[in-house]
């Protein structure tokens, strides 16, 4: 018999897959058709996901909920989705700058360089992108979560099992596939 706490992991999870995967596709699509550099894998993995987009993803959900549940007006004007919008860039802003320094120590550089922005922080994190992940992050909390929750409570406990299971038995492949890729080399 699965616990709560179980199914309440395997929902995260879940979670942390669809947003590293919406990640992925996200900074593809920038590499490709907006800035025409070509296709290249954005992650640091085998497939198709950025983990950093769902441990942001994860910690927007977790930090921002409580604030998105309240209603708090500046007079008549309501500012809830304000305050998100600074808490969304100011978490994950503060997620990329340390994103940047664990891929440094690991990796010995990091995945993006924002010294062309202005407002930048040795390239680590700008102004620029930061505003984009409000944005972005707006979206995801607003309507994608939303949606997702959806879903998720549609699925047979079955179907929702055999989901996380694969998913988890991917992410475990693909990371063990790296150790043992870089072991190698």
């Amino acid at each position: 018999m699965i616990t709560l706490m179980t199914q309440k992991i395997q929902e995260y999870f879940i979670y942390f897959m669809f947003y590293s995967i919406i990640g992925w596709l996200y900074e593809v699509f920038l590499e490709v058709a907006v800035y025409h550099w070509g296709f290249s894998n954005r992650g640091v993995l085998f497939g198709p996901y950025c983990v950093i987009y769902g441990t942001g993803a994860l910690i927007l959900i977790f930090s921002l909920r409580k604030l998105m549940e309240k209603r708090i007006y500046a007079g008549k004007i309501l500012v809830t989705p304000f305050l998100v919008f600074l808490g969304i860039i100011a978490l994950t802003t503060i997620l990329e700058l340390i994103g940047s320094y664990i891929m440094e120590l690991t990796t010995g550089e990091w995945a993006w360089d924002y010294r062309r922005f202005a407002f930048n922080f040795q390239g680590r994190i700008a102004l620029n992108p930061s505003v984009r992940f409000g944005i972005g992050g707006m979206f995801f909390l607003y309507v994608l979560q939303p949606l997702f929750i959806k879903a998720r409570n549609k699925m047979s406990p079955k179907l929702f099992n055999i989901v996380s299971g694969t998913m988890a038995a991917v992410l475990a492949a693909d990371i063990l596939f790296l150790l043992i890729k870089n072991l190698l080399l």
